[in-house]
Parts: C-alpha cells; sequence; structure tokens
C-alpha cells in the first residue's frame, strides 16, 4: 500500500472506531441508564446544570458518534466531544486517578485524545464531508 492509501486507512479507522464508541456511551445514556437515571449520575457527581447536562451530553454523544462514523461535519463534532471529555476529565475522573476500574480518566483521555486527532486530521477521503465539500475550489474545504 502507498502512503495515502494508509493515511486514508488510518483515518477512516481512528473515525468510525471513535465515532462507535462515542454512539455507544451516548445510547447507553439515553437507553439502559435512561436520562432521568444520567440526571441523577451526574447530580451525585457534582456535575453543573446535572438535569439540562444530561440529555445535551446524551444526545451529543450518540448523535456526534454517529457523525463521526459517517464523516458529517467531522472536525466540529469532534471538537465538541473533546470539550465533553475535557469536562468528564475534570469534573469527574481526575480525582479517581488514572485507572477506569476506580473510576479513573484513562478512557475519557483516550477519547479526547482520540477525537482530538480526527479533528485536526479531518474526516478524510471515505466521507460524507468530502463527497460534499471535497472539491479545492469550495468554501467550506476546511470540512472536508
Amino acid at each position: 500500500m502507498n502512503q495515502s492509501t494508509l493515511t486514508t486507512t488510518a483515518r477512516t479507522i481512528l473515525r468510525v472506531v471513535t465515532g462507535f464508541l462515542f454512539a455507544a456511551h451516548g445510547w447507553q445514556k439515553f437507553n439502559e441508564f435512561t436520562i432521568a437515571g444520567t440526571q441523577a449520575a451526574f447530580t451525585q457527581m457534582g456535575v453543573p446544570a446535572a438535569n439540562i447536562a444530561a440529555p445535551v451530553i446524551a444526545t451529543l454523544e450518540l448523535v456526534g458518534g454517529v457523525a463521526l462514523i459517517l464523516g458529517v461535519l467531522t472536525r466540529a463534532f469532534a471538537a465538541l466531544l473533546v470539550l465533553n471529555m475535557l469536562g468528564a476529565l475534570f469534573l469527574v475522573h481526575a480525582p479517581a486517578g488514572i485507572f477506569a476500574a476506580t473510576g479513573g480518566y484513562e478512557l475519557v483521555l483516550l477519547l479526547a485524545a482520540a477525537a482530538a486527532a480526527v479533528a485536526l486530521v479531518g474526516a478524510g477521503r471515505v466521507s460524507v464531508d468530502k463527497a460534499l465539500f471535497g472539491r479545492s475550489g469550495s468554501r467550506l474545504h476546511a470540512l472536508a
């Protein structure tokens, strides 16, 4: 494989896997924990405005995850998901140390880093963004 094919493959894998994990977490907040349960958990964890934050975060993770999988408005959603994970890291997980088994920040840090990488490199060739905004003369070419 040439370098261009490897880069396209790496971007696609990173974007799709990151999107899948975010979508799964958003789905979990809606369906397994329920929004009411997520609101209660956020309140217990000390998340500010938990009643508003819970449905907003659940929606961002679900919709943003699906958007990353498809490569739709990828940079914008990835940047929002980075902010989401940084909030989770500093508001909830940092005091518990590194390891997820003890409530630590390893997963949220990894998800933040993956989303940041996607935000920096963009969706790549195999994406809706590329199909919509990929022409070099397009004003929205930076979205591709």
